[in-house]
């Protein structure tokens, strides 16, 4: 049976621990002693608990995640997590088990926490993801987490970096590609129709050969898509 690890989330943004701790409830054999809002309260986790893995923000008020990295036993283990690219190599330098930029999506947390077992076991215990599936994501948009249920999603559109998410009662903006977001939906309830839209299946009212019609706007389906689009909504 594959240990449990003991693990603690230390960010100053209560939604980015509540997102962290949300993920980690997922996988199996994680267990998290304690959200931190900053190193202070790490330090005193840390001393109270045997810890093995620390959840990581690198940019807190008077005491960065860098430096609060540096000043714990290295048996410790690190996954850093930051909105900020231009860390990275900083993480790494200090032999960080993972990097992860913010939104964190589930599927890249339970990457970097395979690798932790990896490197820390040298076997290929993988912790297994628990039968419940998630049901939401969580976007950027003027400077908030927000939380968007699959459920109240139209369809997404995509405006170069930026995509616009059609919910029922409004649109909502952020800074993410549309692969980017593709990659987080669950296959089965979401379709790519073209380089731009991701439409929700349970939405579409009506298709032809070249679009499909979701509240009664008609959108393109690009001719690249064209095959596996059909292929799909033919099942139905």
């Amino acid at each position: 049976m594959t240990k449990a690890i003991s693990c603690i989330i230390v960010d100053d943004e209560a939604i980015a621990r509540d997102i962290i701790a949300s993920h980690a409830s997922r996988i199996e054999n994680i267990k998290i002693i304690a959200q931190c809002k900053n190193a202070i309260e790490a330090f005193n986790a840390i001393s109270n608990n045997t810890i093995d893995l620390v959840f990581l923000d690198i940019n807190m008020p008077e005491i960065s995640g860098i430096a609060f990295a540096k000043s714990i036993n290295k048996d410790i283990k690190i996954i850093f997590t930051t909105a900020y690219r231009d860390y990275a190599v900083e993480g790494f330098d200090l032999q960080a088990v993972d990097y992860l930029l913010k939104p964190v999506a589930f599927e890249r947390l339970l990457k970097a926490v395979n690798r932790y077992f990896e490197i820390s076991t040298n076997t290929k215990d993988i912790p297994a993801q628990k039968l419940d599936t998630q049901d939401f994501i969580f976007v950027r948009s003027n400077r908030r987490m927000l939380k968007i249920d699959f459920d109240s999603i139209i369809y997404i559109e995509s405006y170069s970096d930026y995509l616009k998410i059609h919910l029922k009662d409004e649109t909502i903006v952020t800074r993410e590609t549309i692969s980017a977001i593709e990659a987080k939906l669950p296959k089965k309830q979401f379709l790519r129709i073209h380089r731009s839209f991701i439409v929700r299946l349970s939405k579409i009212q009506s298709f032809t050969n070249e679009e499909v019609t979701i509240n009664r706007v008609a959108l393109p389906i690009s001719r690249s898509y064209k095959k596996e689009v059909l292929n799909h909504l033919k099942k139905f």
